[in-house]
């Protein structure tokens, strides 16, 4: 039932973020609108929910959740380094990108990272 449970946080936490301006729908950004206080520490409240959903299916599959939290953070300072550089490289700076472009970066990160990981073939 833990994924289960997992669909229905999100589900709750969805409805909540519908009810928020609509700057605040996209990526995280300073220059969103301001979100009611009360709506705000609802967001939270599914959030929370959300992750302890999270830590107990780790624990469940055995794993340790903040081993798996350090594990992606460190994948996507990685990927954002690579998107990073890729810019520099064409000679224009990530925050000038557009979103179109920078998910295209992101999406050529992933493809380099799995590059990566595959084995080389023996001659």
């Amino acid at each position: 039932g833990l994924f289960e449970k997992l669909n229905e946080e999100t589900a709750e936490l969805c409805a909540e973020v519908k009810l928020a301006p609509a700057p605040v729908r996209g990526p995280a950004s300073s220059r969103g609108a301001a979100v009611p206080e009360a709506l705000r520490l609802r967001m939270e409240d599914e959030v929370g929910d959300m992750l302890f959903v999270l830590v107990n299916i780790a624990r469940y599959l055995a794993l340790d959740p903040e081993s798996a939290l350090r594990k992606a953070n460190r994948k996507f300072v990685a990927r954002f380094q690579r998107m990073e550089q890729q810019a520099e490289v064409s000679g224009r700076a990530l925050a000038d990108l557009p979103v179109a472009e920078m998910e295209e970066l992101w999406q050529e990160a992933k493809r380099h990272e799995r590059s990566q990981k595959e084995p080389n073939p023996q001659p």
